[in-house]
């Protein structure tokens, strides 16, 4: 696409914001682009202008200022994701939406167990928040230091306890939205039944910003658990940690709230790039499996059922080694190893991500027929697989085979790669977006495995919420 010519919006537009957020919240030029890149360094563009607002009111007067003036909107919180859908594309002509400067927790609500935090709150602190009050707040992922709470809404981010409490639509009770019109709505007041008609919070968490702009959010809080316990296992088989995973319920019940499966050359990567994490277990079996068992009863109580869970699946097979920690100390060290696998993998080089979905008892099927397919299409390949099991959720990588360039296969491989990966997970009742989303990665990949019915709703509300099209458009659609 050309570049935009109004030389007239392009020197007078940035100012008009500026008279809106302060001159100093709106950055052009260098100042802007460190926001025009991706996390994954994977898309570069332009922006008009990086605009970041201090308060709902004034996002609401920036978006009635782009509407006006036909001005896309690309909104951001941490740019922490992987499938570029927070950052512009390179015509120059939309702007970018920051969110960082609304980063107050607003209330803390102890009875109702909820906390209320603006968009562009680092999910760590909205965490910290709630510990602080005697709460717990159990979103967590990886990227918990820098990505933000309306990010996380935005891709309805899951990460490591979805399991017990669910991804960031569970937990979320109520949201503030500017919409394409520069208009507020507000469902702050964390009611958990509200039957007056359609769920309109349910409809923004997901929508990656192409319907609204998430200002804030009411979310639940839960009571922090008396001792959390974490267990490193080593299973020979994937069909071993579903299994595994069965027996946990049945002995860890509503306890387990994390479980974790990693293939040996996920953490054989970590080994190679991070030797000071000291990988456990992981050399003589073909995958280990990361669980946590939270106890309200106590540390005893605890390590009983943990005993026994192991106990039992070393009868039954299912894992062939297991350590448990011994202090917090340690437990964050096995956590740190699980979550050091895509930084690892970053360090090897570019690799062809997959955040994909499948029934769990499907899963040992998928991964057997899959593997087997991209090695035929790709000697030597490697396989980087590791995720939430205990959702269904996995991080199915594949990376250049050794001594091959991985920016040339990158380019060559991924389009092949890709339909191998997706068709199979189609053919399995899965989905190609998992957790991270759609963006522009996924965009044009969308339509071969989405109903048509489907889509075809999408596209109705999109064009009945955003008929401007404003809206972090080529996203998702």
């Amino acid at each position: 696409m050309a570049p935009y010519h109004c030389a007239i919006m392009q020197d007078t537009f940035p100012d008009s914001l500026a008279r809106i957020v302060g001159a100093s919240h709106v950055l052009t030029g260098d100042d802007a682009a460190p926001y025009c890149r991706d996390w994954r360094k994977r898309y570069q563009g332009q922006a008009l202008c990086v605009v970041k607002p201090g308060s709902t009111q004034e996002v609401a007067e920036v978006v009635k200022a782009c509407a006006a003036a036909g001005v896309a909107i690309v909104p951001q919180g941490g740019n922490t994701g992987l499938v570029g859908g927070s950052v512009p594309n390179d015509d120059g002509r939309n702007i970018v939406l920051n969110l960082q400067r609304m980063h107050a927790v607003r209330a803390i609500d102890v009875a109702n167990q909820t906390i209320t935090a603006e968009a562009g709150c680092i999910l760590q602190n909205v965490q910290q928040a709630a510990s602080d009050a005697g709460w717990l707040f159990p979103l967590s992922m990886a990227s918990e230091g820098s990505c933000t709470l309306g990010g996380n809404l935005g891709a309805n981010a899951g990460g490591t306890q979805v399991l017990r409490y669910g991804n960031s639509r569970e937990l979320c009770l109520g949201l503030e939205v500017v919409t394409p019109q520069g208009e507020v709505w507000s469902s702050l007041q964390g009611l958990r039944k509200d039957n007056t008609g359609y769920d309109l919070r349910d409809l923004f968490v997901g929508s990656e910003g192409t319907l609204g702009i998430i200002t804030a959010a009411t979310m639940k809080l839960y009571p922090q658990p008396k001792v959390q316990l974490t267990a490193w296992a080593a299973v020979p088989s994937v069909q071993a940690a579903v299994d595994l995973l069965g027996l946990a319920r049945q002995h860890l019940h509503a306890g387990l709230t994390g479980f974790e499966m990693m293939g040996q050359f996920a953490l054989s990567l970590v080994d190679k790039h991070y030797p000071q994490l000291r990988v456990p277990l992981y050399r003589d079996t073909p995958y280990c499996v990361l669980l946590e068992n939270a106890d309200f009863e106590g540390e005893q109580h605890a390590r009983e059922r943990f005993e026994a869970l192991l106990e039992a699946a070393m009868e039954q097979g299912c894992v062939t080694d297991a350590i448990v920690a011994e202090n917090l100390t340690q437990a964050h060290t096995l956590w740190h190893v699980r979550e050091s696998i895509s930084l690892a993998q970053a360090e090897e080089g570019l690799n062809i991500k997959h955040d994909i979905s499948v029934p769990i008892s499907a899963i040992p099927q998928f991964v057997q027929e899959t593997d087997a397919a991209l090695a035929e299409h790709v000697p030597s390949v490697r396989i980087v697989n590791f995720g939430h099991l205990g959702d269904g959720n996995l991080h199915y990588n594949v990376q250049a085979p050794e001594g091959v360039d991985p920016a040339r296969f990158l380019a060559e491989q991924e389009p092949g790669i890709n339909t191998i990966v997706f068709d199979a997970v189609h053919r399995f009742g899965g989905s190609i977006s998992a957790e991270h989303g759609i963006g522009q990665l996924k965009r044009d990949t969308l339509p071969k495995y989405k109903s048509p019915v489907a889509l075809g709703l999408m596209r109705a509300i999109k064009q009945a919420l955003d008929p401007q099209g404003i809206m972090n458009p080529g996203r998702v659609l």
